[in-house]
């Protein structure tokens, strides 16, 4: 595998990653005894602070310059209160050596400095009457870059249907999402490859609102015929111009991340979206459950190491930058 001693051929921009504090804010998966369904199975060991300084021992030896921060599933009870707290991140870590933060769709700088921009929550977890009273609070966060959602979805591809309470073709849904363009909000979706065909009709619906599927659209089944339908379901999300994808979270339970299982999924994702529309990311501290940052990042470089120098930059760097406002 491709080691990350060459990482200072360009600058990295990690477009997800996640930050919390357990001892001054409430995330109810993190904190509550009781464990949430999770698709890495334990995550246990998530469960203790993770801020910039941790960020950046986890990144050692990469030339991380800005990163993205992710929603952490925040108190649902104070739905605008993790862009304050990001905020005040941003500014606690501002010294030289310290990263600055971004929530959800928060870009950080990581080099010397970590610079915070934000994509945080819509509709965490239910459909909030008071959508628009949580993206105006969102939107007075100058880091704000967009929101994150995860639309009602069923459990496996044989189950999907269409036109349920809180998915992306449920009227009130949608009612919430037309917002986003007012606040020039960017949409990052969590959902599994089998309701790409939804997604496909949103973007078409609504072209000036910029999605990215994060986590490569989950393509937790690897038999050929999963592979299959993830493939068939990403040409059809891909045919739509405002659609990226952020090439992350594919790591499975039990298994370590490793290139001949990842190589494949990595290459077929860049390919069906092409080079301008894709992006390398982190999940961390998450993906940290399925191998280190270096062994991750160093599967990226390997998985594309053919490429010319341009193209790998865009991959790792120009892409976020531009896709996210940095």
């Amino acid at each position: 595998m491709a080691s990350a001693a060459n990482a200072a051929d360009f600058p990295i921009v990690d477009p997800h990653q996640h930050f919390w504090d357990l001892s001054r804010n409430y995330h109810p998966w993190l904190c509550d005894p009781k464990p949430v369904h999770f698709r890495y199975g334990d995550y246990s060991s998530l469960k203790r602070n993770y801020l910039p300084p941790d960020y950046l021992r986890d990144a050692a030896g990469l030339n991380i310059v800005k990163t993205v921060h992710e929603d952490a599933l925040w108190d649902p009870s104070d739905p605008t209160g993790e862009p304050r707290w990001l905020e005040q991140v941003a500014q606690e870590d501002a010294a030289p050596g310290c990263v600055e933060l971004a929530p959800t769709g928060h870009a950080v700088d990581v080099h010397h400095h970590v610079r915070l921009r934000q994509v945080v929550q819509l509709l965490p977890g239910e459909l909030r009457d008071d959508i628009e009273r949580v993206l105006a609070g969102h939107a007075k966060s100058k880091l704000t870059r967009g929101v994150r959602n995860f639309p009602a979805a069923a459990a496996r591809p044989s189950d999907a249907k269409r036109g349920e309470t809180g998915s992306m073709d449920d009227p009130k849904w949608r009612r919430g999402y037309a917002l986003l363009e007012k606040y020039g909000f960017l949409f990052d979706v969590q959902t599994p490859w089998w309701h790409l065909d939804a997604l496909a009709e949103l973007a078409r619906d609504f072209p000036a609102t910029q999605i990215v599927i994060v986590h490569t659209a989950l393509p937790v089944d690897r038999s050929a015929e999963g592979l299959a339908g993830w493939r068939a379901a990403l040409e059809l999300a891909a045919a739509q111009p405002n659609i990226a994808i952020k090439i992350s979270g594919l790591g499975r339970p039990g298994l370590p991340w490793t290139l001949t299982a990842n190589g494949p999924i990595i290459r077929d994702t860049i390919n069906i979206f092409g080079l301008e529309r894709c992006m390398f990311a982190s999940n961390f501290p998450v993906d940290g459950l399925t191998g280190s940052f270096q062994v991750i990042y160093g599967g990226f470089r390997a998985a594309i190491s053919n490429r010319p120098i341009e193209e790998r930059r865009m991959l790792f760097h120009d892409n976020a930058v531009r896709i996210y406002r940095l």
